[in-house]
């Protein structure tokens, strides 16, 4: 069985955890591997490793690639698919399966989100097996047996009983979308299962539901031209809207293991130890007289006299809010988005295809950065006119260009770029180099820089 990985959400619901340049997917909310990277592990557990097609967006290209990496499994670069836009998961999910039909003629595709967290035990594998058996004839889709009343998610309605291998499945009876607290209820009590965002289907099943359900999205692929013009030509639409709440031959296997889509911060609060007064999160905390509350913080953080709450707290951003009312927090992330307020792009830390920098401090004449350059990684060849820049190296070796003469720093030495001077910093070693920056000048916007030539093939960094 193939598998593709649906990454190209944005985490807005995880503000301030998450920004459109960090989305949920590549946060490490629980231990030292990200959501995305626990979600490749799994699907190897039906595909091998270049049978596995990840289709995120160009944002994101370099920080797949380096997960990939730091989790040692090799994705071949052409089973990575970057949409040019974002059209939510229907077209994303037809554009792998039209590459794996591509590759590999008609076969069997199991769909993942990258954002979940599933405990992927014996009943998950052999759910997905009876899966696989029924997608040769049906359209499979997977529903979780609620653990309560949630109104975060979607339900599944279930008819006719099937008995496939060790699993009892079910042909679809309908779709309902989140429901208020009541109708939740009576979903439970009547044997409803949450809708889980994860499916197995069959490359030609699929290809003619396309075809007969959504024929522009068939249409507009089948046309000539580049990706991004077929994407201009298509709506936005889910695969549930578009085929699944439509076609008649559709299943469900209901899947017995915890599983939680990590969608609010009460989601995560659901996942997390607590401690014997109902507290959870990360980081350091005290809690006098306080319950029940998440706390996820970078510094000492003390509770007093309060509960329920949701205490998240970056580097240059606090989010203080109701738990049970988490999921309004994309309204903010709308609000700093329609501002052009850079917080809701990024945080104090920005990831790049050579590594990663963090601004420490930003004051009106000076900037000071942490950059983090990869092994044999290289930043571009560039020039500012507006400020000077002096580096200080605190680990590893760095290889430095400045007016076209080579120098090599170690750690504790230090080099002055003028403005005006083109430069380039590189990494030849073979273990992270740091850098401190401190920048000097009347403006000192990321905007001011001249590219000569890029540090990655034709990629701006």
């Amino acid at each position: 069985m193939k598998t593709i990985i649906l990454c190209g959400g944005k985490g807005t619901r995880l503000w301030p955890l998450s920004r459109e340049q960090l989305p949920k997917q590549f946060i490490k909310i629980f231990d030292d591997k990200s959501l995305f990277q626990r979600t490749v592990e799994r699907a190897t557990l039906f595909s091998a490793e270049e049978e596995i097609f990840i289709v995120t967006n160009k944002d994101y290209k370099f920080r797949v690639l380096d997960e990939l990496k730091e989790i040692k499994i090799s994705i071949p670069e052409r089973n990575i698919l970057l949409e040019p836009s974002g059209k939510n998961t229907l077209p994303a999910i037809y554009l792998g399966i039209k590459k794996i039909s591509e590759i590999y003629g008609d076969c069997n595709v199991q769909i993942v989100p990258s954002d979940h967290i599933i405990n992927a035990n014996e009943t998950y594998i052999e759910a997905f097996k009876t899966g696989e058996n029924l997608a040769n004839s049906e359209l499979v889709t997977f529903g979780i047996k609620p653990t309560s009343p949630h109104t975060g998610y979607g339900y599944i309605g279930t008819g006719e009983r099937t008995k496939k291998g060790n699993n009892a499945c079910c042909k679809v009876s309908e779709f309902k979308e989140k429901p208020d607290l009541e109708t939740a209820k009576k979903y439970v009590r009547e044997g409803y299962l949450w809708n889980s965002g994860m499916f197995i289907f069959n490359t030609k099943i699929f290809t003619e539901a396309i075809r007969k359900l959504t024929p522009e999205i068939y249409t507009a692929f089948e046309s000539s031209g580049s990706l991004a013009e077929i994407y201009k030509k298509i709506p936005e639409i889910s695969v549930d809207y578009g085929i699944i709440e439509k076609a008649k031959n559709v299943y469900v296997v209901p899947l017995n293991t915890s599983w939680n889509d990590l969608g609010s911060f009460d989601a995560i609060y659901d996942v997390y130890d607590k401690d014997e007064d109902g507290n959870a999160g990360t980081g350091e905390r005290i809690c006098i007289d306080s319950s029940k509350n998440l706390v996820i913080t970078k510094r000492l953080t003390a509770l007093v006299g309060v509960e329920n709450l949701s205490v998240i707290d970056s580097d240059d951003a606090l989010l203080i809010a109701k738990r049970g009312e988490t999921e309004k927090v994309k309204e903010i992330f709308k609000i700093l988005k329609n501002k052009g307020d850079e917080r809701a792009i990024t945080d104090k830390t920005s990831y790049r295809p050579w590594g990663q920098y963090t601004v420490l401090e930003d004051g009106e004449r000076y900037k000071i950065k942490h950059i983090v350059v990869l092994p044999k990684k290289r930043l571009s060849l560039q020039m500012h006119y507006h400020r000077s820049e002096h580096w200080i190296v605190v680990r590893g070796m760095a290889k430095i260009v400045v007016d076209g003469k080579e120098m090599f720093l170690r750690n504790g030495e230090s080099t002055f770029i003028p403005s005006g001077f083109a430069h380039r910093l590189e990494n030849p070693g073979k273990v992270i180099l740091e850098i401190m920056e401190v920048q000097i000048g009347e403006y000192l916007g990321e905007d001011d820089i001249e590219r000569f030539e890029v540090g990655r093939g034709k990629e701006k960094v």
